[in-house]
């Protein structure tokens, strides 16, 4: 037995330390770069020697990108939900890389708002949300194939958790799962160019994607929109109960993101990048078992967790 785990430590600490070569002269664009993931992924890969293409959805924000690097990052504006922008960086990143292509493309920029029960949200809630995580990475994925299959380079797409099992109501898992399907068809097909695809399936981390906006205030302003029909069936207690149970899991949620931009550097630099990656204990231990439990018993778990409606039977 000790032999066993010993042979698998020395495999995974192959594939951990066995890096592509040349990785100064490699490209790389990774998109959403203003904060969070985004912005310290660009700043691990810039101290690695990479030449990293950073979009930012703001001029501020790639603007101190760009002083708290070196002259190896640029950064371009890029809003996803836009195919005219899209278009514009994905011309801007095929004058940088020339002929050698772009050698990772990293589909980070996402939202989570708005979220909460799916009946209190709107149709345009859950496109708003979509078509940033899910819609807008599919399309600069699109734009960017043909320079990432030049360099038969690698794709990596930021998914989550709540691509695995749906743990809140809006277009937030709605979009993850999304990923998950494009990521793992682009995948096969991608093999045959030489392109590896992997996917990024954090738990809970404390970044900016749910907002400056107090919860509550979000919550109550969500709550008092609802026709009054339908705020009686679910009753202020579950109104109470359901905001503080976000709460807590907003406070709950890991500060320490290199975990995740570890496993997305691992994905660009490795020979051997892992199709799946989840950082994060909550991942392992709650959200992945979840996932591959029966449907009836993850429903009865995950229903435990949400409050009673007023007029439940």
């Amino acid at each position: 037995m000790a032999a066993i785990t010993d042979l698998s430590f020395m495999y995974r600490w192959f594939k951990n330390c066995n890096l592509v070569r040349d990785l100064s002269n490699k490209y790389v664009f990774i998109t959403g770069c203003d904060s969070g993931f985004g912005n310290l992924l660009a700043r691990q890969l810039v101290d690695r020697g990479m030449r990293v293409l950073a979009a930012c959805f703001t001029e501020e924000g790639a603007q101190k990108l760009r002083q708290d690097t070196s002259h190896r990052l640029q950064t371009t504006l890029l809003d996803v939900t836009k195919t005219e922008s899209i278009q514009a960086a994905a011309q801007w990143v095929r004058d940088q890389v020339g002929d050698q292509g772009l050698w990772a493309l990293v589909n980070n920029a996402g939202v989570g708002l708005p979220s909460g029960p799916n009946e209190w949200l709107t149709k345009e809630d859950f496109v708003k949300v979509i078509n940033v995580n899910l819609v807008g990475l599919i399309e600069v994925t699109l734009h960017m194939l043909p320079l990432v299959k030049k360099a038969r380079g690698r794709v990596v797409n930021m998914s989550s958790s709540g691509g695995r099992v749906a743990v809140i109501g809006g277009g937030y898992c709605v979009s993850k799962f999304g990923v998950e399907a494009f990521s793992d068809s682009i995948r096969r097909e991608l093999h045959y160019f030489g392109v590896k695809v992997s996917i990024i399936e954090p738990g809970n981390y404390r970044t900016s994607i749910l907002g400056k906006e107090g919860m509550v205030s979000r919550m109550r302003r969500l709550w008092e929109r609802l026709p009054q029909e339908t705020r009686d069936s679910y009753g202020e207690e579950y109104f109470r109960n359901y905001t503080d149970k976000l709460k807590n899991m907003m406070q709950l949620a890991e500060p320490r993101i290199s975990e995740v931009t570890n496993s997305m550097e691992h994905a660009i630099v490795s020979r051997s990048p892992r199709i799946r990656y989840n950082p994060g204990l909550d991942a392992k231990l709650l959200y992945l078992p979840l996932a591959k439990l029966p449907t009836p018993v993850t429903d009865f778990i995950l229903s435990r967790y949400l409050p009673k409606p007023a007029d439940s039977v």
